[in-house]
C-alpha cells in the first residue's frame, strides 16, 4: 500500500503552543506507512472574499498541501469556548473559493490540549459542526483531549506524558485505518 500523507493543522500561531506540540508528537508517532506534514498557517490574512483571486501565497501553499493529503489532523486550541481565530481563519481560507473546498471528502482526526480541566473539548465540538458543511469525515475514537497540558509538555513544547503519547498513537492508527477504508477502491 502507498504511504498516506496526513496534513497537520495547528490551532495556534504560537511557537510552543500545545496544539503544535501535539502535531510534532504526531509526526514522531505516525504509524508505519504514514507521515504527518505540518501546514503553515502563519501569514494568512484575515479572510476576505474580495481577496480570493488570486489567493494569497501562504493560503495557496496550504490549500495545495491539504488537497494532496490523504487525511487531515486538526490540533485545536480552545479560545473562549471555541476555535481559535487563527485556526478558524485557516479553515475558511482553505475551503475557498467556494467550488474549490480543499477539505472536501477528507478523513480527519481531532486533537486538543489546554491548561484547564476540559482540555479543549468544546472547541473540538465546534470543529465537528463546521466539518459537516466542509464534508470532512472525522474519526470518533479514541479521543485525544489533553487537560492540564502544562504538566504534560516540557518548556520546548514537546509532549512528554507517556499516557497521552499512547492515546495519540492510537488515534493515528485509527485515522490511518479509517483513511484506508474510506479511500479503498470500490
Amino acid at each position: 500500500m502507498p504511504d498516506l500523507t496526513i496534513a497537520g493543522i495547528p490551532g495556534s500561531l504560537r511557537k510552543n503552543a500545545y496544539s503544535r506540540g501535539l502535531l510534532l508528537a504526531a509526526q514522531e508517532l505516525a504509524p508505519p506507512g504514514s507521515h504527518v506534514d505540518l501546514v503553515d498557517i502563519r501569514g494568512f490574512p484575515v479572510f476576505n472574499q474580495d481577496e480570493e483571486s488570486p489567493l494569497p501565497e501562504p493560503v495557496r501553499r496550504a490549500k495545495e498541501l491539504v488537497k494532496r493529503a490523504d487525511a487531515v489532523l486538526f490540533s485545536v486550541n480552545e479560545h473562549n469556548y471555541g476555535l481559535s481565530a487563527a485556526e478558524k481563519n485557516a479553515i475558511d481560507w482553505i475551503s475557498r473559493p467556494y467550488p474549490d473546498n480543499s477539505w472536501n471528502g477528507k478523513p480527519a482526526g481531532i486533537l486538543s490540549a489546554s491548561i484547564g480541566q476540559v482540555g479543549g473539548a468544546r472547541a473540538q465540538y465546534e470543529l465537528r459542526q463546521t466539518m459537516v458543511f466542509l464534508n470532512l469525515f472525522p474519526i470518533n475514537r479514541p479521543e485525544v483531549i489533553v487537560s492540564f497540558a502544562a504538566d504534560k509538555f516540557d518548556a520546548q513544547g514537546r509532549l512528554t506524558d507517556e499516557k497521552v503519547r499512547s492515546f495519540l498513537a492510537n488515534h493515528l492508527v485509527e485515522l490511518v485505518r479509517y483513511t484506508r477504508v474510506l479511500t479503498r477502491p470500490a
